[in-house]
């Protein structure tokens, strides 16, 4: 089939499954490693329609991110949205996550990986879809601590919303390693872990080293 024929599917389509196509090359290969061939023909398309619509690499590897992390962010959106209760919102956000961590590895290698090894363009855009994240998961946070009197709710959803993330950056390599534990699992260890110690704060237990 000719290119001109293949102009007959609108352009966002196209775009979308250039970025399939090229997902699945980074995470196998690398940015560095993957081929603009490979990808086309992946796609169904010649190297020089991928350029056409995408620029470059470095402008195909920004549209992956920007997807991916997009999709992240609304997947941990609309979870949360459905639940009642600070916990459970936050409960059903870090499920979406895992789940879709679990469902789309090679958009988390990418994502998790490969990005911050990369130019500064691209490095930038993780920050975004980072910040983007870490946003959601502060305001669920500070519903939680909203009634603290020991800092005030701000100061503390901004650090436990960062130890929270970190936590879950890291579970996923864990989650590589043990296929046989379920994003269900995975989430309930990580919430009584931070959710029940986080309540105990605001019932105004807090931890002090003991004196030799």
């Amino acid at each position: 089939m000719s290119d001109t024929r293949r102009r007959r599917i609108p352009r966002p389509v196209r775009e979308q499954q250039i970025i399939d196509a090229a997902i699945q090359v980074f995470a196998k290969r690398g940015y560095h490693a993957a081929a603009v061939d490979e990808i086309a023909e992946l796609a169904g398309i010649s190297k020089p329609m991928v350029y056409l619509y995408l620029d470059s690499k470095e402008g195909l590897f920004l549209a992956c991110l920007r997807r991916e992390a997009g999709r992240l962010v609304a997947a941990f959106q609309a979870a949360a949205g459905e639940a009642h209760s600070p916990e459970l919102r936050l409960r059903a956000g870090l499920l979406a996550f895992f789940t879709f961590v679990a469902e789309h590895r090679g958009s988390w290698v990418i994502l998790h990986r490969q990005a911050a090894e990369l130019s500064p363009a691209i490095a930038a855009e993780v920050a975004c879809g980072r910040r983007a994240v870490m946003a959601e998961v502060a305001g669920l946070i500070q519903d939680g601590v909203a009634d603290s009197a020991a800092r005030p709710a701000a100061e503390e959803a901004d650090f436990v919303a960062h130890a929270l993330v970190g936590a879950a950056d890291t579970l996923t390599d864990w989650m590589a390693r043990h296929p046989e534990e379920s994003p269900e699992r995975i989430t309930l260890r990580l919430m009584n872990m931070v959710w029940v110690g986080m309540r105990n704060v605001l019932d105004g237990e807090v931890w002090t080293p003991a004196e030799s």
